[in-house]
């Protein structure tokens, strides 16, 4: 793979060369490969990019510096690169594009060395036991800053359900309108406020009395209008036929409530005798007011019980929403409670469940695959496939035998066990790294792109010597990003092919793998014991 990094057109002047700053290196050192190209300034410069320089690593692409001479430019293309295994490794050779044309650079052996280890100053020590590590403290306070709200929220909800339901049940417990009205009169007889000259007071809380009872047996707007006001529809109910009132009444409450205005907003002090007079005068009102009331029809006895039945089922309405709401108030508080001290990602798989958690935590199945066999542990059994198809250029180095994989590629999770028997002449002679080549090629060809492919050795506890490919791809369909690993493993009679691949960035994902990639041995035949 290549990408365009600077843009010239071809010349005949072009000239390509490659170098390291060393040869020789320790164990993870870094190597500087640096690709000079002298070419014109019209040309079209592609330079290698990824994965290209195995068996050595790519760590790093340095950025491209460019010098301007004699009307052409010298590009040079620097690489960091390194290895975690000693011994003598080939760079091979680098292809570079001059527009249409290709040169490649010469291969350059370099030798990895052991970092040297003294142990005559150096002391080796044994390797320690793994130690038992205590459990981090419950962090109350993370709690608290869940918890205190929560219990807020459920308090002021708490006080809102009680004060309507103790308004309901005053509502209920309310006396009828005129034995309302004359219970408040003989209240305000009792009261010291006009021993107290506190005439003020005194009038409000008459005028309130005679307007609460007009309010609720005469008309439902007597609370919240003017003395005008209420005189003027006390006037109009008399001339619609509604009530029966006698105009002397209607003009005694109307000095009245004027006179109440009086005192309340000009500050006018009224003389006892006179404040008594009209406590009388008022409660005559109400009583002539009451018996002028007409009993009420049958038919508005209906309608009010079908009104106090639809009030009845509103009320019932009203407690099941709240207590609806109540509860999905507590559940929200619940889990805001529960997610704060667990984790909301714990919480979202709890509630909404999570495929691949439920297969890290699910119950793990250990098997044998194949002959020799591939002894595996994974979350499912893998199921046998058909031999529909093989690892391309080694076909005539090797003839497949046994697929046994679980899911499909590019799901979630896909599990795939190739066992293939070995030509006898030919089977020690194989090479792994072109086996894992091939397998990478293979899916690339499948819908894997821009591919990372990072390598590094693998052998099995059992001493079965193998490599690993690993790294990551996105899919040509959907654009999900994937981590895989290959793993090679070879026997004198036997090669073993092991893909294993999980969506990138799903933590379940990554630990079924590493689980998956750390059971994995190899059944090793008595003849060779």
């Amino acid at each position: 793979m290549a990408i365009v990094l600077c843009l010239f057109a071809a010349s005949s002047v072009a000239q390509v060369s490659s170098s390291v700053d060393s040869t020789q290196i320790r164990i993870g050192e870094e190597i500087k490969y640096a690709i000079e190209v002298q070419a014109d300034t019209t040309d079209l410069v592609i330079f290698p990019e990824g994965q290209t320089f195995l068996p050595l690593e790519v760590i790093e692409s340095y950025k491209i510096d460019t010098t301007y001479e004699q009307a052409t430019y010298r590009l040079s293309k620097k690489y960091g690169l390194t290895q975690f295994d000693s011994g003598a490794y080939t760079i091979p050779k680098q292809k570079i594009y001059i527009n249409e044309t290709l040169f490649e650079t010469d291969s350059i052996l370099v030798e990895v060395r052991d970092v040297p280890v003294d142990t005559t100053k150096q002391k080796m020590f044994d390797i320690k036991p793994a130690l038992q590590v205590k459990e981090p403290p419950f962090d109350w306070l993370l709690l608290l800053y869940w918890l205190v709200p929560a219990v807020l929220v459920l308090g002021i909800l708490v006080y809102i359900f009680f004060r309507r339901k103790k308004r309901k049940e005053a509502e209920e417990q309310q006396l009828p309108p005129y034995e309302e009205a004359i219970t408040a009169l003989h209240e305000l007889d009792n009261s010291t406020l006009l021993k107290e000259n506190r005439s003020k007071e005194y009038y409000s809380q008459l005028t309130e009395i005679v307007k609460r009872y007009l309010d609720r047996e005469i008309d439902d707007t007597a609370q919240e209008s003017t003395t005008d006001e209420l005189i003027a529809r006390l006037q109009l109910h008399k001339d619609a036929g509604h009530f029966d009132f006698d105009n002397e009444t209607i003009r005694h409450l109307e000095q009245i409530l004027k006179r109440a205005d009086l005192v309340k907003f000009a500050k006018m002090q009224q003389q006892a005798g006179q404040a008594s007079a009209d406590r009388n005068t008022i409660e005559e009102i109400i009583t002539d007011t009451h018996e002028a009331v007409p009993e009420p029809t049958e038919e508005e006895l209906l309608q009010n019980e079908r009104y106090l039945e639809s009030l009845r089922k509103k009320r019932e309405r009203e407690k099941w929403i709240w207590g609806v709401g109540g509860l999905f108030v507590l559940v929200i508080a619940a889990a805001l409670v529960y997610g704060g001290v667990t984790g909301f990602d714990n919480l979202k798989d709890k509630l909404f469940g999570n495929e691949m958690r439920e297969l890290a935590e699910g119950r793990w199945i250990k098997s044998e695959y194949g002959n020799p066999a591939i002894i595996i542990e994974t979350p499912e059994v893998l199921v046998r496939q058909e031999n529909r198809d093989s690892l391309g250029n080694v076909k005539p180095t090797i003839v497949p035998t046994q697929i046994f994989a679980i899911g499909e590629r590019f799901d979630k999770l896909y599990v795939r066990i190739h066992t293939t028997g070995l030509l006898q002449n030919l089977g020690p002679d194989i090479d792994l790294n072109i086996v894992l080549e091939e397998v990478l090629t293979e899916l690339e060809a499948n819908g894997a792109l821009n591919m990372i492919v990072k390598q590094e050795r693998f052998d099995t506890e059992a001493g079965v010597e193998g490599i690993k490919g690993f790294g990551t791809f996105t899919t040509e369909e959907d654009d999900r990003n994937f981590e895989y690993e290959v793993i090679v493993l070879k026997q004198p009679t036997a090669l073993h092919v092991i893909t294993i691949s999980t969506e990138q960035g799903n933590t379940y994902g990554s630990q079924i793998k590493e689980r998956i990639t750390n059971s994995i041995e190899v059944e090793i035949p008595k003849t060779q014991n």
